[in-house]
């Protein structure tokens, strides 16, 4: 395996209170603080609009906000009267189309960023390539490689420069599916191993939870929950987060203590509650059984209901199931066990759940 390309410690991000408005009162950035622990990747999630690349843009000095921070390890990088230019930042991007330079070959590429003397030939052009697997085609143009590889040359370019800090800005958005999973892995094992603090803004949940030590999800400028994937996906701030990080339905109940009582039945509580409340299921706490069945067998109670529809991607199917107000998606592996027109009881088979305020959605 190469080695890294420095031996310096890393170092933290630090954004604090970041604002932005590109118009009189709408803003862009509203308020934005994050840390990005030493050598961690942290991803910025979130749907389009929300601000994610405009974050990445002010930290790589592109864009200069209105007020806030931005420091890396003791060095002040965006703060009242300091503005340190972009190309001396020792940050690193990765952009949404590579931005590659058609007329320069692959090795012209990765040294671009590095002072004149090393641009054409240089023991870090040279470990970048060899870090990316892209040494044997340093002599190609960019536009003779493929999607997966010009990404590739686009991260050794980031890289060259020994960066603190690296930033990427939806870099498989190009990438079709497949690719993008195989340059997904490849990716986070690279990251692991250079070390270096990082920034990743995708939209996409299965990528910010596969490449983000810790997730911050965005809405509207501001960063709405920061936290493990973990956190985001078993314990989240309201049901707007719970729905964005992963499938999600809601059902009624009454909680007591550290008990609520739904038509799933009388479920424990991971955080005790009173009072009326919203449900959070996940797709895969729920079971399936025929109404048969369900009365033979006896056990938890349900939700009865009709199947709607059935869906088999190999290795999981959900069956979604019509119980009257709510269709409840119920994800199980392997193939499909009922059919449309199926009559069924939905049963909960998790554990602990997760309690949201009925009207606002915010987590008690």
């Amino acid at each position: 395996m190469a080695l890294p390309l420095t031996d310096r410690d890393s170092v933290p991000l630090q954004v604090r209170d970041l604002s932005l408005s590109f118009a009189p009162g709408v803003p862009v950035l509203d308020g934005v603080s994050l840390d990005v622990e030493p050598g961690s990747t942290l991803a910025l999630l979130g749907p389009s609009g929300c601000g994610k690349t405009t974050l990445l843009r002010v930290i790589a000095g592109l864009e200069r906000p209105d007020a806030g921070t931005v420091r890396v390890g003791e060095r002040v990088l965006t703060g009242p009267g300091v503005d340190v230019p972009p190309e001396q930042r020792h940050v690193g991007m990765v952009f949404q189309d590579w931005a590659l330079f058609g007329h320069l070959d692959v090795a012209r590429n990765v040294g671009f960023g590095l002072p004149r003397a090393e641009r054409r030939a240089s023991p870090r052009i040279d470990r970048s390539l060899e870090l990316v697997g892209m040494t044997e085609f340093a002599s190609r143009q960019p536009d003779t490689l493929s999607g997966g590889q010009q990404q590739r040359v686009a991260l050794a370019r980031a890289i060259a420069p020994e960066p603190s800090v690296l930033l990427l800005d939806e870099p498989f958005s190009n990438l079709d599916t497949s690719m993008r999973v195989r340059v997904r892995s490849e990716l986070h094992a690279l990251l692991g191993e250079l070390g270096i603090t990082s920034v990743f803004v995708t939209h996409d949940q299965d990528e910010a939870f596969v490449l983000g030590a810790t997730v911050a999800v965005m809405s509207g400028g501001r960063v709405v929950q920061c936290g493990t994937p973990e956190d985001l996906y078993e314990r989240p701030v309201d049901a707007w987060v719970a729905a964005f990080v992963g499938d999600a339905d809601f059902v009624p109940g009454s909680a007591r203590g550290d008990r609520v009582e739904t038509a799933l039945g009388v479920l424990p509580l991971a955080r005790r509650r009173t009072g009326a409340v919203r449900v959070l299921v996940r797709p895969e706490h729920l079971e399936v059984v025929s109404t048969a069945d369900a009365v033979t067998a006896g056990g938890p109670a349900g939700m009865s209901g009709r199947v709607v529809l059935v869906e088999y991607v190999g290795r999981s199917t959900t069956a979604h199931v019509d119980v009257g107000d709510v269709v409840l998606g119920v994800c199980t592996t392997g193939r499909p066990t009922v059919e449309p027109g199926d009559r069924v009881v939905v049963r909960h088979r998790g554990g602990a759940v997760q309690a949201l305020d009925p009207e606002i959605g915010e987590t008690s």
